[in-house]
């Protein structure tokens, strides 16, 4: 049963809360309003999103850098697909019903987020060295052994990733500074800092605002993925193309090619930033950009070599063969991320899952949707993959879906985003539909007449 009631209490004015332990929560505020300032790169890409800016990133000038900006002309449209850039669809005046989807979250709950966050690094830490003191009291055991550990690590990465998504797109910066270096170390040897990591994301979201038409605003980090499952045409008559490519998601995913991962960090790196004027080096390149990477790959390199040193002597083995425990480590971990990175971009992005949303499932396949929901960690979780258009439509004003149930139960979330996608995402602006609005609009058909 849902609750209306937040899971953290009302915001306490001055002093510190019990969700932020040593850190105040008004104090956390104007911090992050601080970080904003520091980090304009981020606030300028946020505030460009539908819906709305983020309100405390909100006085930060606009950017002229390719990356950081909207691609369109001087009327308003897609260089692309020759669109005018959507503008969202908030409900104004604001029914009593929808206006908690809307409301800024607290800087308690912003803090309860981070500190859920570190929680599960401290976990995935014990959870590692459990592993090892299991391996040798039980060497015998290896098979046993790995699957107690290597299953529920998956899972917790899984978590990690929705986790990181949450805080991305409600509490942008951590509450200290080292929590940022615990938001995805063990999902590959190298990756992208915590900055910049929010910063491909939101380029993700500043690019594609329509689900099914990726890149229509600029360059989206995401394209390769959709161009292996979209790359033919409608998949219900090319379905004997895809069987090429589609396969391939799953194995670049595993290698590094998403947000977390160390190919995709290569990609973002060739992008990002931008050359200077005249073709010089970005001002800011080294002196900013470069010693965080140096700084976040420190940092993971060093807990993957923790690893490896568990993988040798207390396992009774030389120091050359740690990399047998590292890479059973890693292995377990990639499939989490993996499995968490293909929900959330592949199958929210490909045509045959919003087609197969159009029909309804959660009425003609109820059991599907509750192991859907138990396999991401929770209901709330789900209803991200349910109204993932709903998240491109207000990035900012909403969030994500998993995050607003965290706080007010996943079934008063789902009916406020059902009630949303039935008033329609988008406001008309006398283009023609595309593909994913007239989806939406037989979806949210579909909901209202089996309420």
């Amino acid at each position: 049963m849902a609750t209306s009631a937040p899971l953290l209490g009302a915001e306490k004015k001055g002093g510190h809360s019990k969700a932020s332990i040593f850190y105040g929560a008004d104090e956390y505020l104007e911090e992050l309003k601080k970080k904003y300032a520091h980090d304009h790169e981020i606030a300028a890409l946020k505030n460009l999103l539908p819906g709305e800016g983020d309100p405390n990133a909100a006085g930060v000038a606009a950017s002229q850098d390719k990356m950081l900006k909207v691609e369109k002309n001087n009327e308003n449209r897609s260089l692309k697909t020759n669109r005018l850039f959507p503008t969202a669809n908030k409900p104004d005046p604001m029914p009593q019903n929808l206006a908690f989807l809307f409301t800024k979250i607290t800087p308690e709950q912003m803090i309860y987020m981070w500190n859920v966050l570190t929680a599960i690094f401290v976990t995935q830490v014990l959870m590692i060295v459990a592993y090892c003191a299991a391996l040798a009291t039980f060497p015998e055991y290896w098979w046993t052994c790995t699957l107690l550990f290597g299953v529920p690590f998956s899972y917790i990465a899984i978590q990690q990733i929705y986790i990181d998504h949450d805080v991305m797109h409600g509490a942008t910066f951590p509450v200290y500074d080292f929590q940022k270096f615990l938001t995805h170390p063990f999902a590959d040897f190298f990756s992208l800092p915590w900055e910049e990591f929010v910063l491909e994301h939101n380029r993700h979201h500043a690019s594609t605002v329509d689900l099914l038409i990726q890149g229509e605003f600029g360059w989206d980090p995401e394209e390769f993925h959709y161009a292996l499952q979209q790359w033919a045409g409608p998949f219900s008559t090319n379905w004997y193309k895809y069987i090429l490519t589609v396969p391939w998601i799953p194995v670049i995913h595993f290698f590094g090619l998403n947000d977390t991962g160390s190919l995709f960090a290569l990609e973002w790196w060739m992008h990002f930033p931008d050359e200077g004027a005249g073709g010089k080096c970005n001002k800011d390149f080294w002196n900013k950009w470069v010693p965080r990477r140096l700084k976040h790959n420190g940092f993971v390199l060093s807990l993957w070599a923790c690893v490896w040193l568990l993988g040798t002597y207390p396992l009774g083995r030389p120091l050359s063969e740690g990399w047998r425990f590292m890479f059973t480590v890693s292995f377990f971990a990639r499939i989490g991320f993996s499995a968490a990175w293909m929900f959330i971009t592949n199958f929210t992005h490909s045509l045959p899952w919003n087609e197969f949303l159009a029909q309804d499932p959660g009425r003609t396949w109820p059991v599907l949707h509750n192991i859907m929901a138990l396999v991401l960690g929770g209901k709330h979780r789900w209803n991200e993959m349910l109204f993932h258009d709903v998240h491109h439509a207000f990035p900012n004003a909403v969030g994500t879906l998993s995050q607003r149930g965290r706080f007010h139960g996943w079934e008063k979330v789902h009916d406020a985003a059902a009630e949303v996608l039935h008033r329609g995402l988008w406001k008309p602006n006398g283009d023609e539909e595309t593909q994913m609005q007239k989806t939406q609009k037989k979806r949210s058909l579909m909901m209202k007449q089996n309420k």
